[in-house]
């Protein structure tokens, strides 16, 4: 059975939001990245607790504010920065290396 006109137009739009979100993602992870180099080059910390918690309280309000999960978003949130900061200390190795 085909999909009716509406299905299809709202999965393109899924589709158009995911590949947005991809391209952001990466956008972001790139930024995080040289945040990651400079911390380890000042030898600072990968995990900066109170910039998380400030984060997250942000995160939660524009998510209240966009009519959407807040604690999904927080989820979501936790999710990232624990990856950066596993990218945070990869960069601490790599400049230890040199």
């Amino acid at each position: 059975m085909e999909a009716p006109p509406e299905l299809n137009a709202l999965r393109s739009s899924i589709d158009n939001l995911d590949t947005a979100l991809i391209h952001i993602l990466a956008e972001r992870f790139r930024c995080t990245r040289e945040v990651g180099k400079l911390k380890a080059r000042l030898q600072m910390p990968a995990a900066d607790p109170g910039r998380e918690e400030r984060q997250t309280t942000r995160l939660r309000a524009l998510a209240q504010a966009a009519n959407f999960d807040p604690d999904f978003a927080e989820k979501f949130l936790a999710f990232i920065i624990t990856e950066v900061i596993r990218h945070h200390d990869l960069a601490r190795e790599e400049i230890g290396k040199v």
